[in-house]
């Protein structure tokens, strides 16, 4: 019997799925962080062997029975970096006499992608921290939009929202701009109340810039116009994402699934964004994803090894 495990890494903890070739689930577990850019690959390798074998334990199968592991996490849509992640993994497995010996690195963003769709043609959009946009067309080939990061991209974010929450916040400490609800939400909150604690968190501290984009809704939601116009332009940076990926897969019906707690939960910045997408934007079906990431990595773990035996 052959199986095949896809995980789905994070920062903070990493979720797995071992099931067959047909991806019936046989086990599922979580394990500890696995972003190698901050980690490091050798921790990450140790993580992740722990993480298999609990997988392997928990569905009482032979490890020897493992055709094929697939890793998706941020950092790997830089190929240098997935390379050296996936040498070295299979190095520290090789060591230590674990018998996984096919084992590929993707991006988190790319698993997501499969597992939203199950392997077919459809597109999701990224909002959280940071932005991006995945599509697949009817040949397979895979499509990008965003994700240029915080300092040249990002469009939509929580990083954006966060950024030009802390600006109008700025403008207002300064004399130099509107008043706004968000100033009063930032001292109660964060405990940031003048020009001088503003500036020491934001360059001394690395304060979180995302973590802002929670008041800023909070301030829309009790009528404060500069969050408002804040959310107004946002949410037209994430149509315009939308948009250029209708240009790249010519569908007649383009599918969307998001992704990112900035547009999967119910808050004003959701209802304002999908108010947009039905009202402005012809040919764009919004659904669920048919299977969380983790899945969707085991999915190209096991066309990875079908396409080899083929």
């Amino acid at each position: 019997m052959y199986y095949v495990i896809g995980i789905d890494g994070g920062g903070t903890k990493s979720k797995a799925v071992l099931t067959d070739l047909h991806l019936k689930t046989l086990a599922e577990c979580t394990g500890g962080p696995t972003n190698f850019l901050i980690r490091g690959t050798t921790e990450v390798s140790q993580t992740l062997i722990e993480l298999i074998n609990n997988c392997i334990t928990s569905a009482n199968v032979s490890a020897d029975d493992v055709v094929y592991v697939v890793l998706g996490t941020t950092g790997a849509g830089r190929v240098k970096e997935a390379e050296k992640m996936k040498y070295d993994f299979l190095n520290v497995c090789k060591r230590n006499n674990f018998p996984i010996k096919s084992f590929e690195v993707e991006s988190d963003a790319r698993i997501a992608l499969e597992g939203a769709f199950g392997g077919k043609p459809g597109s999701i959009l990224i909002a959280g921290t940071g932005s991006i946009m995945f599509g697949k067309d009817s040949a397979g080939e895979i499509h990008r939009v965003g994700g240029f990061g915080r300092y040249i991209g990002d469009e939509g974010s929580g990083f954006s929202l966060g950024r030009k929450g802390l600006s109008a916040v700025a403008k207002e400490l300064d004399g130099r701009g509107t008043p706004t609800i968000l100033t009063q939400l930032l001292a109660d909150k964060k405990g940031i109340s003048d020009q001088q604690s503003l500036i020491t968190e934001v360059y001394v501290n690395n304060f979180d810039i995302a973590s802002v984009a929670p008041l800023v809704l909070q301030a829309a939601e009790n009528d404060d116009n500069i969050c408002k116009t804040i959310i107004e332009e946002e949410t037209d940076e994430l149509l315009l994402h939308i948009k250029a990926m209708q240009k790249l897969i010519d569908v007649e019906i383009l599918k969307v699934s998001f992704i990112g707690s900035l547009i999967t939960k119910d808050n004003v910045y959701s209802k304002r964004f999908r108010d947009k997408i039905r009202n402005t934007l012809e040919n764009v079906s919004l659904v669920k994803p048919e299977m969380p990431p983790e899945k969707g990595a085991a999915l190209m773990a096991a066309q990875y090894f079908v396409s080899r035996i083929a």
